[in-house]
């Protein structure tokens, strides 16, 4: 079995209704500032730790009945410690669940044969957007901003550009055609858009991109990112 198929495995084991109880004890437990407990929770929290019979090894450790005083111990402040183990476990099952590499900013290609291995090489899964430009020619600039800001926002998907004259295909990039964007994924061309900018308006944002690239189903959702927004809101 591979390690993708064990981690996948491991983290189905923790979605069943005694699985979450035990991941939620033992985030409980980790999270608990234990430095400032009472004696007798100190004590409760060892047993809870390390349970007394020799023979119980780890899974039936985690799987036996609650008692009274572990429940009470474990619920006192449970609002607070249940945000942070929301935000953990979404953040786990987005981890577990997203493929392929994640990149940083915008890839400046500095030749036409980096054009060709960024689309031939890539991994099958991403989504390789380049955008072809030429100092000086309208939008070119403008559109150069709307991709550093959504290279933030997907950072699954490989933003690139090029000039035209460095790509060696300059006669076929002419000022009028230009900006172009290409979108690739698994070496297929799958949006040709030349002067791109007709398609927005004349001023126009990253939103306005977004949007265009979303209605050819070009981008991939979004980060998860509620339950962070979540806890500004509440902290507002």
């Amino acid at each position: 079995m591979s390690d993708r198929l064990l981690e996948m495995e491991e983290f189905a084991t923790k979605t069943g209704p005694k699985g979450v109880i035990n991941d939620w004890r033992r985030f409980k437990l980790e999270s608990m500032d234990q430095e400032n407990l009472p004696p007798a929770k100190k004590e409760l929290l060892r047993q809870m730790s390390t349970p007394g019979k020799p023979k119980e090894d780890g899974k039936s450790a985690l799987n036996r009945k609650m008692s009274v005083q572990e429940y009470e111990l474990l619920k006192e402040e449970d609002e607070g410690c249940l945000k942070k183990y929301r935000k953990r476990c979404m953040q786990e099952m987005h981890d577990k669940l997203s493929f392929g590499p994640r990149f940083e900013g915008v890839h400046e290609l500095d030749s036409g044969e980096a054009f060709l291995e960024v689309i031939e090489k890539e991994h099958y899964s991403t989504v390789v957007v380049v955008h072809i430009y030429k100092v000086g020619v309208k939008g070119c600039e403008e559109l150069n901003n709307c991709l550093d800001c959504l290279a933030l926002e997907y950072p699954s998907v490989k933003f690139c550009r090029i000039d035209a004259v460095s790509s060696g295909a300059a006669e076929r990039f002419s000022d009028e055609v230009l900006p172009t964007l290409l979108v690739y994924k698994a070496g297929d061309l799958l949006g040709n858009f030349l002067a791109c900018t007709q398609h927005l308006t004349g001023e126009f944002f990253a939103t306005d991109v977004e949007a265009f690239l979303n209605s050819y189903g070009l981008l991939p959702e979004k980060e998860l990112a509620g339950v962070e927004d979540e806890e500004e809101n509440d902290v507002e």
